[in-house]
């Protein structure tokens, strides 16, 4: 029976994908769990695998061509069905007959695709009782994804079992084997009980100032708020803990993530959201960290930021940053953040304002950290500051509201001694 392949749903915001590179062309054979085409979708990129085997009869949609969600781009079946029943027109298509001698002796898998969906009887990730794969002339029985994602994991293809027929190592096997490999537990970081959230309805005056301002501003009607920071104690900070251990590269970045969520902890009013008759004040913090990428800007969330150490953020936010400019993140790691803070001081930025992502109330612009003049004590010394810029949505949050927000995070990245609690 033929195999529809259609245009995965990568994540929630996704409406269409684009062929971006066809890994088999009209005619090649193709086993289930084979790298069958690499499409864009709106965030990242993602290989599609075959989930039926035979042979690729029909590529219904060229490289760099766009196709809706859940649109056919592809047909796999065997060499002379009749697919009449799947292609948009009756015509059956042909098959050179090179390509029915690949099929006839083309190595089975389990499927593991996006494309469609498995076989009742189909088990990812199921033990396996199968030998280990190894074909007769020595070689080791395995689909091309499962050869790369052992390589990018370190396995060695030899000591891996295979759960596929005739013993072909697949992606779940490798996977397994990744998973089982001793790493250090993570902190298990507890849950707060109670609501994620409490919803406020507007009063009168909030509503007014909401309309007003919306109408002569714009949807989002910004205000700007600028505060220098003495960073020498941060700088102290972060120099010992690199010192201590090389191996956590602590950043200033990862300094005022940290803080961010503490100062947040103490001014709820400014972890809210705005939807229209009503303001929702967020009760756990999830930050999102402006991340520039090939094309645009995604912005990874650090889930419970407030409840994590500095060493957690640290680990956290580089394996996110990594993964977003490899366009290899999750849909919810990128989606229901509070607060967002962009940082562009490591391109020597001293200064700028930060456009807030809905529906966040605010965003923390940082500049550059560095050696400066400074007065002290009505002398002139060197200084080591920095200058953030809190961009606030006056619907939600007063002048006031967003100066006491700022008092607290200088307060914090000048002694960070409060990080610790």
């Amino acid at each position: 029976m033929a195999t529809r392949v259609l245009m995965p749903k990568g994540s929630d915001t996704m409406t269409e994908g684009k062929i971006l590179k066809w890994l088999k062309k009209e005619g090649d054979a193709v086993a289930s769990g084979d790298a069958l085409v690499e499409i864009e979708t709106d965030k990242v990129n993602m290989e599609v695998e075959a989930m039926g085997e035979g042979v690729l009869r029909k590529i219904l949609a060229d490289e760099g061509t766009s196709a809706a969600v859940g649109q056919l781009i592809a047909v796999i079946g065997k060499p002379d069905e009749d697919l009449s029943a799947v292609l948009p027109s009756a015509t059956p298509t042909a098959v050179p007959k090179q390509a029915e001698s690949k099929a006839a002796s083309a190595e089975p898998a389990p499927p593991t695709s996006l494309a469609e969906a498995a076989p009742a009887n189909a088990a990812p990730g199921a033990p396996s009782s199968a030998p280990l794969a190894a074909a007769t002339d020595g070689r080791v029985l395995a689909s091309p994804l499962a050869r790369r994602l052992a390589q990018e994991s370190g396995l060695d293809l030899n000591q891996l079992q295979g759960s596929g027929p005739g013993g072909r190592i697949v992606r779940r096997d490798v996977e397994a084997a990744a998973s089982a490999r001793p790493r250090r537990a993570p902190i298990p970081i507890a849950a707060p009980a109670g609501p994620e959230f409490r919803d406020e309805p507007l009063s009168s005056m909030r509503r007014v100032i909401a309309q007003r301002l919306a109408q002569s501003l714009g949807p989002i009607p910004h205000f700007y708020l600028t505060i220098e920071v003495d960073m020498r104690r941060a700088k102290e900070l972060r120099e010992s803990a690199n010192t201590l251990d090389p191996h956590l590269k602590l950043s200033y970045n990862d300094i005022i993530l940290k803080a961010c969520a503490a100062a947040l902890r103490q001014h709820p009013q400014v972890n809210a959201s705005f939807l229209g008759e009503a303001v929702r004040f967020h009760n756990r913090i999830h930050i999102g960290m402006a991340v520039a990428v090939e094309g645009g800007l995604i912005t990874p969330v650090i889930r419970d930021a407030d409840r994590k150490s500095l060493q957690q953020i640290s680990a956290e936010s580089k394996e996110l940053i990594a993964r977003a400019r490899e366009r290899k993140l999750k849909p919810e790691e990128y989606v229901g953040g509070t607060f967002s803070v962009s940082n562009l001081g490591m391109m020597g930025i001293q200064e700028f304002s930060a456009v807030i992502n809905p529906p966040e109330a605010a965003i923390l612009a940082v500049g550059a950290v560095d050696e400066r003049p400074v007065v002290s004590g009505g002398r002139i010394e060197i200084g080591t500051r920095c200058r953030l810029t809190l961009s606030c949505d006056h619907r939600v949050v007063d002048g006031a509201t967003g100066a006491q927000f700022l008092q607290t995070l200088r307060q914090i990245l000048e002694n960070p001694v409060y990080l610790a609690f």
